[in-house]
């Protein structure tokens, strides 16, 4: 199982081989609105889950996430994967209850004992979160890929969407970020293995207990941040609220290693060129912010963690790092200083 590098394999790592956001917008945005009046949560304010109304008490959560491989180890391909899908359903702040596999993958050329790694991988996070496996879909294709379909629930009174920020609310980050950039030094051969392992620990850490510390403290929004990069999450998230918001750079936590990476242009994956294009549209950076760390607050981050925006009193009630704020102004736009 060793003898093929699955990276090898993608034209991009995890969530960096998403279709860029300045194209996927505008192709949701022409597509016919739904006017069932139990969907609850939808496309237009860009959140990681629809939600469905099935009765006063109870809806559904409902996501999809899938990618090309992002580490050589099927094993923890197949973790990092779950764990990146199943944390859509605790960034609306709802439960996971049972989720399908998406499988796209090439026996004749991997076989099959590499694929029951991948899937024992996302099978042992589905089973941490207290999920099921209930099925899956496979089909044969020459670049690899795995995913979940999950389906949770929450009361239809508790969602937390992108469109609750209030002016003033704290900004709170839960994860590092940087692992487009360890991954992407990875197909490059030019990350050490601790710095790796440490990105997989983060990539693998479930969203759930950040989620439930965010509903305790009363989160006003919450997303989570993966392909799209902070800035880019965050702009859905502003732009929902009607709100700008303004990051202080310094402030952001990066991944151990990610830093020094991310001073070689090699490390900067093909998704964060993309999201850093996408941010000249909303985000303006002061002449302190260096490089890095416009580098690092557009990295293509894959099963990031909850951005979570809340009363400032209440920051110390969640855990990670407060790297910012939600002010009043052009809505969707960001300052970074």
């Amino acid at each position: 199982m060793t003898a093929v590098k699955l990276t090898s394999l993608s034209h991009g790592a995890g969530c960096a081989c998403k279709v860029p956001a300045a194209l996927l917008a505008p192709l949701v945005q022409s597509l016919p609105q739904p006017t069932d009046p139990n969907l609850l949560v939808g496309v237009s304010t860009s959140d990681d889950a629809g939600v469905y109304r099935l009765r006063e008490d109870l809806a559904l959560v409902q996501t999809v996430d899938f990618f090309t491989p992002i580490v050589d180890d099927p094993y923890d391909f197949g973790r990092i994967a779950a764990t990146n899908a199943l944390s859509d359903v605790y960034a609306m702040g709802g439960r996971p209850l049972s989720a399908l596999n998406l499988v796209a993958w090439s026996v004749q050329d991997l076989g099959a004992e590499m694929l029951g790694e991948v899937l024992r991988g996302g099978a042992d996070v589905a089973r941490a979160a207290g999920a099921t496996i209930v099925g899956g879909h496979t089909i044969d294709d020459p670049e690899p890929k795995y995913g979940l379909a999950v389906t949770g629930v929450i009361h239809p009174d508790e969602v937390i969407t992108n469109a609750g920020g209030r002016a003033g609310d704290a900004l709170v980050l839960t994860k590092p970020v940087g692992a487009g950039a360890v991954t992407t030094s990875l197909k490059k051969g030019l990350v050490s293995d601790a710095v790796l392992a440490g990105a997989i620990e983060v990539m693998t850490e479930l969203n759930a207990a950040a989620a439930e510390a965010a509903r305790a403290a009363g989160a006003h929004a919450m997303t989570d941040v993966t392909g799209f990069g902070l800035l880019g999450h965050l702009h859905e998230l502003t732009l929902a609220s009607g709100l700008s918001a303004e990051i202080d750079a310094m402030a952001v936590p990066a991944i151990p290693g990610a830093l020094e990476l991310l001073q070689d242009d090699r490390a900067v994956a093909g998704g964060s060129r993309n999201n850093r294009r996408y941010a000249q549209e909303f985000a303006s950076f002061e002449p302190t912010v260096d490089e890095v760390s416009q580098r690092l607050v557009t990295d293509a981050m894959t099963s990031g963690g909850l951005l979570i925006a809340l009363d400032p009193g209440r920051t110390g009630m969640v855990p990670g790092a407060v790297i910012g704020r939600l002010v009043a102004g052009e809505p969707g736009t960001i300052s970074v200083r």
